[in-house]
């Protein structure tokens, strides 16, 4: 008569501890991708464009690394100064 519930509780608490120890191990693999990065800073010098800026810090096609550098900065647009200082994301 008790023997089912019983039976039940233990297989929920072995499937919970199952998917506890699961969740516990996919968290240890896990590690940083390959797309994190720390900031960084960049001193703009003279003839310098954020294309080229882009093009010298980052792989591939510049123009989404220039969206994330105007967005970053809180640039009106691609305008950059001499002496100005930029955070590269």
């Amino acid at each position: 008569m008790f023997a089912q519930p019983i039976h039940r509780t233990r297989r929920v608490v072995a499937v919970g501890m199952l998917l506890i120890a699961f969740l516990i191990g996919a968290l240890l693999a896990a590690g940083p991708s390959d797309g994190a990065r720390l900031a960084s800073t960049h001193q703009v010098r003279p003839g310098e464009t954020l294309w080229s800026i882009a093009s010298a810090s980052y792989g591939g096609d510049p123009r989404e690394h220039i969206d994330a550098i105007i967005h970053r900065n809180l640039l009106v647009d691609a305008t950059i100064q001499p002496g100005e200082v930029l955070v590269l994301p």
